[in-house]
């Protein structure tokens, strides 16, 4: 690979973070971008001053959806140093993506070093407030200008950098789920497994309604039978039992999160009995009616944990641990961003760090 062009600009202010940050709404200066063409291969990788994309209204990711993206974070620890949190997961997971949606996979170290290089450029970026880190998107997506459905033969990679806040307007608070029922985000064998913009499409409608309704985020049920459930928009499901802690198998049409993943392995170091399987939503319900049903909770990237108080499936309204936050979606949540933000040793090797180093501009 190529080495990376660095053309940096000097800020002529300085950085000021609004009081409440939100997620997703500021940008930082600087943009990596790498493009593709079937003789070159990926090359002229280069971090530049953010600017508008200009392209042609018959880009094909425009009409036909070829795009894929991943989302990650960089942290600033106690000690000032900045971290990055399982990326080799990351770009692993944007190359599964890719190979089904028919883009060119690339090279993970590569990315990594990269991703490095551009995050240290704008470190001044990380916010240090409480819960809050630089959100980064890679994105990937056909460029060729040519009405006609086949996959590209160019495309472009951007790494876009966000400090952000809370995810959720409620903070750690306790979120309201309604389960649906009326629509279906995927079904096995078709995208659902892919981090790609047509999954998120196929949300907005029922998520609408939902929020019109008081909930925060919809809960999605198996796409054939309605019946087992599936993950939330944004996030994996855990639920919570006397004996067992079970998170729906992935079968094709839930997205392996590294959240998710990273879960998993610590209630497994925790000799908790978590389990992999299909839940239907008649066994939560049932659950919940015999009070074996201790907590649900959420895990992702945006939140880290995010406790469920209150899920709604029909007519049926299920109020859970009263409202608060479960105590072992606690425990995770302080477990994970003590690692994130350097507060615990990182036994695990998730932990990246990014070296503080003098840029030369090319």
């Amino acid at each position: 690979m190529e080495q990376i062009i660095i053309k940096t600009k000097e800020r002529s202010e300085k950085i000021e973070f609004p009081d409440e940050l939100g997620f997703g709404n500021i940008f930082t200066d600087h943009i990596f971008e790498m493009n593709y063409t079937k003789d070159k291969g990926w090359h002229e990788p280069t971090i530049k001053p953010l600017e508008d994309i200009s392209m042609h209204p018959g880009t094909m990711f425009i009409h036909y959806g070829q795009a894929i993206f991943e989302g990650l974070k960089a942290y600033k620890t106690k000690d000032a140093e900045i971290v990055l949190f399982r990326p080799d997961e990351h770009f692993k997971r944007l190359n599964r993506s890719a190979r089904r949606i028919c883009i060119p996979e690339v090279d993970v170290d590569f990315m990594i070093n990269a991703l490095k290089e551009l995050v240290n450029i704008e470190r001044d970026w990380i916010p240090t407030g409480e819960g809050e880190s630089l959100y980064v998107r890679p994105f990937v997506y056909g460029s060729d200008p040519f009405l006609g459905v086949n996959p590209a033969s160019s495309y472009k990679l951007i790494i876009l950098l966000s400090p952000v806040g809370a995810y959720y307007p409620e903070g750690f608070k306790p979120i309201k789920i309604l389960v649906q029922d009326d629509y279906v985000r995927a079904v096995r064998k078709g995208l659902g497994e892919c981090k790609t913009p047509a999954n998120y499409a196929a949300s907005l409608l029922a998520g609408e309604k939902a929020m019109e309704q008081g909930y925060t985020q919809v809960l999605w049920l198996d796409g054939v039978e309605l019946k087992n459930i599936e993950e939330v928009g944004t996030m994996n499901i855990f639920i919570n039992m006397k004996n067992e802690i079970v998170t729906p198998k992935l079968n094709g049409s839930i997205l392996p999160g590294v959240t998710r993943k990273t879960v998993i392995q610590l209630l497994k170091e925790w000799d908790m009995n978590i389990v992999e399987r299909d839940i239907s939503i008649d066994e939560v319900v049932e659950k919940y009616d015999s009070g074996d049903l201790l907590g649900v909770f959420g895990s992702g990237t945006a939140a880290v944990i995010s406790s469920v108080g209150w899920l709604t499936f029909k007519n049926k309204k299920m109020v859970i641990n009263d409202g608060k936050a479960g105590e072992l979606a606690l425990k995770l949540f302080k477990e994970i961003t003590s690692i994130q933000y350097g507060l615990k040793e990182d036994t695990h090797g998730w932990i990246y760090k990014v070296e503080k180093n003098e840029v030369e501009v090319s």
